[in-house]
C-alpha cells in the first residue's frame, strides 16, 4: 500500500510543480490602442454559426484600421449564416462573405475553409478567428504587437473561456487541466522543439508570407485537430512559433449542454494522438495519476503513512485545480468535481477511440472523419 502512495505521490507533486511554473511563465497578452493600419486579415470558417456569428462580427468590426477585411467564409450552411454575413457587409465594407465550393477529396472541413479564406486575404498577417469567439477591444493590436514583442510569426491565443451552465463549469476546465499539467510552458518559450508547437484553434494569428512557405492549411488538410498540427508544422520549418494567455483579448464559449461537451472532446480527442498507442498511455496516465489518488485514500485508512501519501496526492491535484482554475478564471469549486469530470474525460477519449477503431469515425457539425488506421 505505500509503496502504491507514493507511486501517486512522486508524479502529483512533479506535476503541481510543473503547473506552479507554467502559471507563473505563460505570458499575457494585453489589448493595445497603437492602430497599425490594413496589417490584418481577419479570416472566419463558419458551418451552421447563425446564432454565435453575430456577437463574433460586432466584436471584430469594432477594432479599428488595424483591420483590412473581415472574411468569412460560409461551408455550406443549412441556416441563416450567410444572411448574417450579408447584413453585417451592409453595414460595414470590410465584411465580405465567400460563397461554398465543394470540399476537397482528403480534406477536413476547417482546415479547408481556413486555406480557401487565406486564399483570397490580402493583409499581411492573416487571423484565423473561430465563429464562436469575440475580440476584446484593442485584441487586434495587442496580438500584433505580442508577436512583435516575441519575435514570432505565428501566435495563437489561449481564450477566456466562456462558462455558463453547471455542465459548462464542471467540465470545460478540463481543457486547461489536460493541457497546462503536462506541457511544459517555459520550455516551449526558449526552445524550437516541434513537438511543443501548441495552439488553440479559436484564435491563431499568422504572418502571410511564412504561413505560405510552409504550405498554409494545406500542409495540414486532413488533421482534425489541425491548430496543433499547424503549430508543429510551423516550428518544424524553421519558423518561432508560440501559444499565450489570451483571456484579455479574446473569449470562446465552445460548447454549453453535456451533449455538445461530449460530442466537441469527441471529435478531437483521438485524433490529436499519433496513433492508439499514444492515445492508450495518455489515458492510462490520467487515470492513474488525477483518478487515482482518490480511489485509493479511502482504501488506505488503516494504513497511516500510506493514508498521508494518498491525502497529499489528492491535495496536489486538487491544489493544481484550483491554481489553473485561478489563472484562467473558472470556478474553483469544479476542483470538488474532479474525478467526475476526470472519469468523463477518460471516457470520451475511450468512446474517440473506439469509433475510430470501428470505422464510424468522428463526427462534427454533420461530417465524419476517420482519421486512419488504429
Amino acid at each position: 500500500m505505500l509503496i502504491l502512495s507514493l507511486a501517486l505521490f512522486v508524479p502529483t507533486a512533479l506535476m503541481l510543480l510543473l503547473v506552479i511554473s507554467n502559471v507563473r511563465s505563460l505570458p499575457r497578452i494585453t489589448p493595445n490602442v497603437a492602430p497599425r493600419p490594413h496589417a490584418l486579415s481577419i479570416l472566419i470558417p463558419a458551418r451552421n454559426e447563425a446564432a454565435r456569428l453575430p456577437r463574433c462580427l460586432e466584436s471584430v468590426t469594432a477594432q479599428n484600421e488595424t483591420v483590412l477585411e473581415v472574411l468569412v467564409y460560409d461551408d455550406h450552411s443549412c441556416d441563416g449564416t450567410a444572411s448574417v454575413v450579408r447584413e453585417y457587409a451592409q453595414r460595414d465594407n470590410r465584411v465580405r462573405l465567400l460563397e461554398p465550393t465543394a470540399l476537397p477529396e482528403g480534406w477536413c472541413g476547417k482546415p479547408f475553409a481556413c486555406a480557401y479564406l487565406a486564399r483570397h486575404a490580402q493583409g499581411r498577417w492573416f487571423l484565423f478567428l473561430d465563429a464562436d469567439a469575440q475580440l476584446r477591444p484593442g485584441a487586434s493590436e495587442g496580438l500584433l504587437a505580442a508577436a512583435e514583442r516575441h519575435d514570432v510569426t505565428f501566435l495563437s491565443a489561449w481564450p477566456d473561456l466562456v462558462l455558463a451552465t453547471f455542465w459548462e463549469k464542471a467540465l470545460m476546465p478540463m481543457l486547461s487541466f489536460a493541457v497546462f499539467s503536462l506541457f511544459p510552458v517555459k520550455i516551449s518559450l526558449e526552445y524550437p522543439y516541434p513537438s511543443l508547437g501548441l495552439a488553440h484553434g479559436a484564435c491563431i494569428l499568422v504572418r502571410r508570407d511564412e504561413y505560405r512557405e510552409i504550405g498554409g492549411h494545406e500542409a495540414v488538410h486532413d488533421q482534425v485537430v489541425e491548430d496543433v498540427s499547424l503549430a508543429q508544422a510551423w516550428r518544424a520549418h524553421g519558423h518561432r512559433g508560440l501559444l499565450l494567455d489570451g483571456q484579455d483579448i479574446v473569449s470562446v464559449r465552445m460548447y454549453q449542454t453535456f451533449g455538445e461537451i461530449w460530442r466537441g472532446f469527441q471529435k478531437s480527442a483521438y485524433p490529436a494522438f499519433r496513433g492508439a498507442s499514444s492515445c492508450w498511455l495518455f489515458m492510462a496516465f490520467h487515470l492513474w495519476c488525477f483518478v487515482g489518488p482518490f480511489v485509493l485514500l479511502p482504501v488506505s485508512v488503516g494504513a497511516r503513512i500510506a493514508a498521508l501519501f494518498s491525502l497529499l496526492s489528492v491535495l496536489n491535484v486538487l491544489a493544481m485545480r484550483v491554481l489553473l482554475a485561478r489563472r484562467f478564471g473558472h470556478s474553483p469549486w469544479a476542483a470538488l468535481l474532479h474525478p467526475v469530470a476526470e472519469l468523463m474525460f477518460v471516457a470520451v477519449g475511450i468512446s474517440s477511440w473506439w469509433r475510430c477503431a470501428t470505422g464510424r469515425g468522428v463526427s462534427w457539425k454533420g461530417r465524419t472523419y476517420d482519421p486512419g488506421p488504429v
